[in-house]
């Protein structure tokens, strides 16, 4: 089905495209997700130069969405840390943490539960604002891989029980 028809679909809705689809994708399905949580999962990568943070006016590309989509929707940031080879093989460890934000409690809750049921460790990092830093985290993560030559570079909380 086309995105806004999975969107009405769903209770929970995952937008995950490149950033230069991301406004157009959101529109297409603005009215289909009303109500609803929207995790957003975009992370503001400006080709070629990939492993340099460049974020939108918004602060984020959460941000952006939350702005696009209105106070109905729940807007939650997260899983932009780990790489999408890894996402798309349900089979295959996860070895590094997920920072969600978002500015409601439960809709990160439901959020950190769904990243759990995938054997996921997942952290609430606060407000939609925060969302700049796992967003940016990604170009930094990219950089990573590429001077060490290593493919799927992530993140550990740390110190916390």
């Amino acid at each position: 089905m086309d995105n806004a028809a999975a969107a009405k679909e769903g209770d929970i809705v995952v937008l995950a495209v490149p950033y230069s689809a991301h406004a157009a994708t959101i529109e297409s399905v603005k009215d289909a997700v009303q109500g609803k949580i929207f995790v957003d999962v975009t992370v503001p990568l400006v080709p070629p130069k990939v492993s340099r943070v460049q974020m939108p006016a918004a602060g984020s590309a959460s941000q952006e969405a939350q702005n696009l989509l209105g106070p109905n929707v729940k807007v939650v940031t997260a899983f932009q840390n780990i790489s999408a080879e890894h996402l798309k093989d349900s089979d295959h460890p996860i070895d590094c943490d997920v920072l969600v934000c978002g500015d409601d409690k439960d809709a990160k809750a439901v959020v950190i539960a769904l990243a759990t049921d995938a054997r996921i460790k997942a952290w609430d990092a606060g407000p939609l604002a925060n969302a700049v830093i796992p967003e940016g985290l990604t170009s930094v993560l990219i950089g990573l891989n590429l001077r060490y030559k290593v493919k799927f570079s992530g993140i550990r909380i740390t110190g916390i029980e």
